[in-house]
């Protein structure tokens, strides 16, 4: 089995498990904020900016794997798993609502999932909190993509989107 390690991924429905860790997964992040940071300057209010956006980051990590046993080639079905974590680097703590993930394959065979939170929960992460999950997607050729977003409430009411960017879904040995 291939483990590839990218930034983001979901889907549920094929796996689904979830636990509360203590540090972030080995492997690729991405860090969204709710509003891009001010560029460095000696202001105040460059200073007020930057703390402002640092309060609402989510740092992302996925780590993808192939399922042989649930795929049928001869049936265009391929299984793919994902692990996330996901980790508040901000100064505030937010809970994640919902989900929107847009998973394409090969033949731009395109799939929407929109739902409530993340393997039946809504976790609330406080600052350094982090919050991991396994689930799964299965689509018609042996390689596709995957982006989404998870939208978020701050502890202060702030909304915002923890954007999840591309990541590939391979089958091994058919990329390079």
């Amino acid at each position: 089995m291939l483990v590839s390690r990218r930034e983001f991924v979901c889907n549920d429905g094929i796996l689904n498990m979830s636990r509360n860790v203590g540090r972030q997964a080995d492997s690729t992040t991405h860090t969204s904020r709710a509003t891009p940071p001010a560029a460095p300057g000696n202001t105040q209010k460059d200073i007020a900016t930057m703390a402002e956006s640092k309060k609402y980051e989510i740092t992302v990590s996925t780590q993808t794997q192939f399922i042989p046993e649930q795929s049928n080639e001869a049936g265009d079905r391929y299984v793919f798993a994902y692990t996330i974590t996901i980790r508040n680097t901000g100064s505030m703590g937010a809970q994640l609502i919902s989900r929107h993930w847009i998973i394409s394959d090969s033949n731009n065979l395109v799939q929407e999932v929109r739902g409530l939170g993340v393997v039946g929960t809504q976790p609330l992460l406080k600052p350094d909190e982090s919050f991991e999950y396994t689930s799964g997607t299965a689509i018609t050729t042996p390689v596709g993509t995957m982006r989404g977003s998870y939208q978020m409430v701050a502890e202060d009411g702030t909304q915002f989107e923890a954007p999840v960017p591309e990541f590939t879904l391979s089958v091994p040995r058919v990329l390079h």
